[in-house]
């Protein structure tokens, strides 16, 4: 029996934040899962891209879910990215993430390795079996070169674990080939946000989001009234937001999402090396972006 998950609205792939001396800073990161959760996120995504997974250790990684998830209260589900090289350390990590409390597991291809369709379909088995969590999987071919196409879901349709598809590879006839393929067996997720419109009018019943980390309650009320409905009153409220959202889809989206964190008040930018800091017209254009956005806030207050 297909496992049963209530995964539904907006998930911010929540950030890591360091300290100055490059090592986890836990009390920080705990204090911004606080404020997303009570500005209403639905939940929360540990150690993602937007986390910096690829730049943390093993143990880093198992320590910042626990801290995730101690710091959710049990309020929102926490899912946690899997991003490993091999199906060995695929299934370790999913063994010993569920002994911790996650919720769930949004699982990559296997890292590095341009694998083919039938290795990439054997992998998702594989880690599936290795432990009783529920798992969202992941494609995102821009930035991981394997693509997992709507016929390689259909492989995974018999695995009960495997509940979600986080679809990230920007075009939305993705969502509708899913669908006709496979019906309505897996929970679509928006896992870009520049289309998360179009994408919610198609289908996505939930949206792993960048942005959501810097304005979560616009980026909830964006996604609500899509989900209702109500798109072209919600148009406003996307143009608003499509400038910052774009960063989502740059090689250097975590220091653009960071930065943004930052000017909010909500966290630091520093970012794991070989990640670094904005600079010069990079730094400016997204500063920019944000005094534009932060100026005309006053003028999408009251779509809902």
């Amino acid at each position: 029996m297909v496992k049963q998950v209530s995964w539904t609205g907006v998930f911010p792939a929540v950030t890591t934040q360091f300290h100055a001396d490059d090592s986890i800073d836990f009390p920080a990161t705990q204090k911004v899962v606080k404020a997303l959760i009570d500005d209403g996120v639905d939940g929360l995504i540990a150690c993602g891209s937007v986390g910096e997974n690829s730049a943390l250790s093993a143990g880093e990684k198992r320590e910042v879910v626990a801290a995730i998830k101690d710091a959710s209260g049990g309020k929102v589900p926490v899912i946690t990215g899997v991003a490993e090289n091999s199906t060995r350390l695929a299934e370790t990590y999913a063994r010993d993430v569920e002994r911790i409390g996650a919720d769930g597991l949004m699982l990559m291809p296997p890292m590095v390795y341009s694998a083919s369709p039938r290795e990439i379909v054997a992998f998702f088995k594989s880690v599936a079996a290795a432990s009783d969590l529920p798992i969202m999987i992941y494609n995102n071919p821009p930035a991981y070169r394997n693509d997992v196409t709507p016929a390689m879901v259909q492989q995974l349709a018999d695995v009960d674990t495997i509940v979600a598809i986080k679809e990230s590879s920007g075009d939305t006839r993705r969502f509708v080939d899913l669908q006709n393929l496979n019906g309505s067996r897996f929970q679509l997720f928006c896992g870009l946000d520049d289309v998360i419109l179009e994408t919610g009018t198609l289908g996505a019943v939930g949206w792993i989001s960048g942005l959501s980390n810097v304005f979560p309650r616009e980026c909830h009320r964006l996604f609500t009234m899509v989900r209702e409905g109500r798109a072209q009153a919600a148009m406003p409220l996307y143009r608003w937001l499509m400038p910052l959202l774009h960063l989502d889809a740059r090689a250097d989206l975590v220091q653009c999402i960071k930065l943004c964190e930052q000017i909010m008040g909500r966290g630091s930018e520093r970012t794991r090396p070989p990640r670094l800091m904005l600079e010069g017209a990079e730094r400016a254009f997204v500063e920019g972006l944000m005094k534009t956005a932060l100026a005309t806030r006053h003028q999408i207050a009251e779509i809902a």
